[in-house]
């Protein structure tokens, strides 16, 4: 009787078995975890994505617009205005070679290369830092740059914002001056010259360009795939917890039953009174040995019998010996009573 009350316990609780420490902290992760996917996570990569394929355009863009001049580009600090980056401007004035400075350890398409970096001074006053291009260079032979062109020209370059000051100090004991890094405050502090404070570098065919630096085009990569990943997994992760949910509920309904199956059999099975002990009696009559000797295998045949019988029950045992196996416990009970 014991154990049909608890079996029927157990069945009132219900859903309540969920509600332990272990259950609230997963699913308190599994909401964690979705959350972050659908608001960080994936986010995070379609906004990589997005910016790559806004640059990419932006470039695009700017081969299909015509050039315009200085002042539509540049304010009058010479920054660049919103949005204007990798735009085709055009400059007239002349280049000043003397306070041209060399870029290190620049390389281009993998190709070690020297920058030659030269302010150019416009018509207008202006003077603003032009990249020229790069010379191809090796560690066993010194690299030769060209010099630009003195005269007055007309250029075409792309606008470039500044880059921030490196780490390394520029090197100002050799002729030209080196640096390692595209800042116009350092290059102008060094050359002691007020530079506008973004740069343009040149486009093709023009006069004093060097070697030509491609204009560079981002490879799109995997954010996109990435972000979608993260959707996914944010959905995945509350139907597994669910189907957890779903198949522990299962297992739990399935162990009731067996446990109230068990228990009703045991109910149902009527208890066997003990036979009476037999009384001494030095009148009783001697039991021939041949009888006995026929009784021994009869009664060995029937416990074997009832052996096998006990051992075609199925045994359950859910998870190892985690829940008792009552089967057993039924079958050492009737071995006692018999």
């Amino acid at each position: 009787m014991a154990r049909i009350s608890r079996t029927t316990r157990t069945a009132q609780t219900g859903w309540r078995v969920f509600i332990t420490p272990g259950w609230v902290i997963t699913f308190l992760l599994v909401i964690s975890f979705s959350y972050a996917a659908f608001t960080i996570l994936s986010p995070w990569q379609l906004g990589k994505d997005a910016q790559i394929v806004n640059r990419n355009n932006h470039i695009e863009d700017a081969f299909n617009v015509d050039p315009k001049p200085y002042s539509d580009i540049f304010t009058s600090d010479g920054v660049i205005k919103d949005d204007q980056e990798w735009m085709r401007v055009t400059l007239t004035g002349r280049y000043l070679t003397e306070k041209e400075v060399i870029l290190r350890l620049r390389p281009v398409e993998s190709t070690p290369a020297l920058h030659a970096l030269t302010p150019f001074q416009l018509d207008s006053g202006e003077i603003i830092l032009v990249n020229r291009g790069f010379e191809p260079t090796t560690a066993d032979k010194e690299t030769t740059i060209p010099p630009a062109p003195t005269e007055e020209v007309t250029i075409l370059a792309h606008a470039r914002v500044d880059e921030q000051q490196p780490q390394t100090a520029p090197r100002t004991d050799v002729d030209p001056k080196q640096v390692y890094g595209i800042n116009t405050e350092q290059i102008g502090q060094i050359e002691g010259l007020t530079l506008a404070k973004d740069y343009v570098q040149l486009s093709d065919n023009q006069p004093g360009l060097l070697h030509f630096i491609p204009i560079p085009k981002l490879d799109r990569g995997n954010h996109l795939s990435y972000g979608f990943q993260w959707i996914a997994f944010g959905i995945m992760a509350p139907l597994g917890f669910g189907y957890f949910l779903w198949s522990e509920a299962r297992e739990r309904r399935r162990l009731r039953e067996e446990e109230a199956e068990m228990a009703a059999q045991a109910a149902a099975t009527p208890e066997r009174e003990p036979d009476p002990e037999p009384q001494a009696d030095s009148a009783a009559p001697i039991v021939s040995a041949a009888p006995v000797a026929q009784q021994a295998p009869t009664e060995a045949a029937s416990q074997s019998t009832s052996t096998a019988a006990q051992g075609s029950r199925p045994r359950r045992s859910r998870y190892g010996n985690q829940h008792p196996n009552h089967y057993e416990k039924f079958a050492k009970r009737d071995d006692q009573r018999f």
